[in-house]
């Protein structure tokens, strides 16, 4: 990649300069040119020793200024002529390139130094020491976003998102594979978790409505403090999973608000089943019919409202409370009443869950 990067410079600054100028690896072959026919060729006369000069050093007609690395230069440039101004161009020559690299090379470390930190691919005690030799600001308060793309385009889902936020010392766009892509975001703190939704929502638009590409979003939990990255990205993880079984109409799913369903994700399914055979000792769930199922349904989300369910599903309160006994006859359990209320929810998603059979992190 380096060699592009010197290429791009040498290719704008021949014009300027107006002199054949080009740079040169620790193994002395011209890596980048403003002659392109030259690229690749060997330069036999300059040496290692040469190439260690702290200034600038001139052999065969040609003005040379290493850079990079330590103690020994990875790189020279070259600039010909042995005049006082080749010396000038060697030397800012020297200072642009190095500078180019090493905000590369910060840049590229510091996404794949990430990539480390969220997939666990780092020991603990090594991350704040590499954070650093970085110069990364570890104690920010940061998110992370699993987007996972859900039809295939020819769009590059990765570049869009790029796009989207293109402060790159801040927020990092990491491919995890073809499907996957996570966005480590720098927040202010206490930011809310609407404001987390907002943003998740304008990348799931602006995928969709622009290039056609569907996708869900899973979304961790703020952090403060680099370790905690890796959390954050398998609640994100997490929230994708149980959105898939509990909340299948969403596209964006925030760990924060998956509420009984995150507890009922963690259950053993032994303890599931067993729970699902103490609740209906009387009789079967799969004994209740479709329409008595949606009736449920829409009670539970008027809030156990008789009145407010039988006015939303268009039906004499008469018959919307002769429902609600044939259920308490078949099951048990009086709806009306809070408490089997609860039970018969967290029932129904208990059953939920054995039949999704997610995979789990």
């Amino acid at each position: 990649m380096s060699n592009r990067l010197f290429q791009g410079v040498i290719h704008q600054m021949r014009d300027a300069i107006d002199r054949t100028i080009g740079v040169i690896d620790e193994t002395f072959v011209i890596i980048a040119c403003s002659e392109l026919g030259r690229i690749g060729e060997v330069n036999e006369t300059v040496t290692a020793e040469t190439m260690a000069s702290p200034g600038t050093f001139v052999v065969n007609g040609y003005t040379y200024k290493s850079f990079g690395g330590h103690p020994r230069p990875e790189y020279a440039v070259f600039v010909s002529g042995n005049d006082p101004e080749a010396g000038r161009y060697a030397n800012l020559l020297a200072i642009s390139l190095s500078s180019i690299k090493q905000y590369y090379d910060e840049k590229y470390d510091r996404g794949n130094f990430i990539k480390n930190v969220i997939l666990d691919n780092i020991l603990p005690g090594d991350i704040y020491l590499k954070a650093r030799e970085l110069r990364f600001n570890a104690e920010v308060s940061r998110v992370c976003m699993l987007i996972k793309i859900v039809n295939k385009t020819d769009i590059s889902a990765y570049d869009v998102i790029q796009n989207l936020f293109p402060d790159k010392s801040k927020d990092f766009i990491i491919n995890i594979n073809e499907t996957d892509i996570v966005l480590v975001k720098e927040i202010r703190q206490g930011i809310e978790s609407k404001d987390l939704d907002k943003l998740a929502s304008s990348i799931v638009d602006t995928l969709s409505s622009e290039f056609y590409t569907h996708c869900v979003v899973g979304i961790g939990t703020a952090v403060t403090g680099i370790k905690d990255l890796a959390r954050s990205f398998k609640e994100a993880q997490v929230a994708l999973e149980v959105g898939k079984v509990f909340d299948t109409e969403k596209t964006i799913i925030s760990y924060d608000n998956l509420g009984i369903a995150r507890l009922i994700y963690q259950l053993p399914t032994t303890l599931c089943e067993m729970f699902l055979k103490e609740v209906f000792k009387r009789g079967s769930i799969e004994s209740l019919d479709h329409e008595t199922l949606f009736t449920i349904q829409r009670f539970f989300e008027n809030n156990l409202n008789v009145s407010e369910t039988s006015r939303k599903l268009f039906v004499h309160r008469n018959t919307l409370v002769y429902r609600l006994e044939k259920i308490k006859k078949i099951t048990g359990l009086d709806l009306r009443e809070f408490e089997d209320a609860i039970v018969f929810k967290v029932a129904l998603m208990v059953k939920k869950y054995l039949s999704a059979n997610p995979v789990k992190f």
